[in-house]
């Protein structure tokens, strides 16, 4: 019996698509500009840890910047970028995040300057690794940080709605950092700066 309505409706197909016809053509349609790819993808941070990296003895692995920009109009003053934390009232800190297993370390600490301050440009060879214990995790981290030299400032960026973003003298930087540790990293970097200008 069901073999007999198939071939039923398949002998009447042209008949049904001529009915249905003008119905689909009286639907409203609205033509919407697409949106290259890139600029979704880039739009939207990397969540979770389920790719996240870890050492041998379970120290979960850390990339960062150290953003910075010569001052215009000043005899080659630096700027360095810092960007709030998440949670209100917990001070400024350099752009960092955790190193996942499908990236470089440089891939990662570009993707998460990228996505926590809105900034991209020319990553320099590491300043080093720092060590820190995690205050929400309580879990010790390894924190490889990168110069980058700021080529292009994003208007938006993936974290835009929960950080604030602040171009500071060094002396300013390493006063508003939060982290001792990224005052380390701070401390490498001005004396990296200061040995290439000699």
């Amino acid at each position: 019996m069901t073999d007999f309505y198939v071939s039923l409706f398949i002998s009447n197909l042209s008949n049904v698509n001529s009915h249905l016809s003008p119905t689909f053509e009286n639907i409203p349609t609205k033509i919407v500009p697409t949106t290259p790819i890139e600029d979704v993808v880039s739009l939207v941070s990397r969540t979770g840890r389920d790719l996240q990296r870890y050492n041998n003895t379970g120290y979960r692995q850390v990339v960062g910047c150290v953003p910075y920009r010569y001052k215009k109009h000043e005899s080659g003053e630096i700027e360095v970028l810092l960007i709030s934390a998440q949670k209100k009232g917990k001070g400024m800190l350099l752009p960092k995040g955790g190193w996942e297993i499908d990236e470089t370390m440089e891939e990662a600490a570009l993707r998460e300057t990228i996505e926590e301050a809105g900034v991209t440009g020319q990553l320099e060879e590491s300043l080093g690794k720092w060590q820190y214990k995690s205050n929400r995790h309580s879990m010790i981290h390894d924190s490889y940080m990168f110069p980058l030299l700021v080529s292009e400032q994003f208007e938006r960026w993936p974290e835009a709605d929960i950080r604030q973003r602040k171009w500071v003298c060094l002396s300013e930087a390493m006063e508003l950092c939060q982290n001792s540790w990224m005052r380390e990293a701070l401390e490498a970097f001005i004396n990296r700066k200061c040995q290439s200008n000699q």
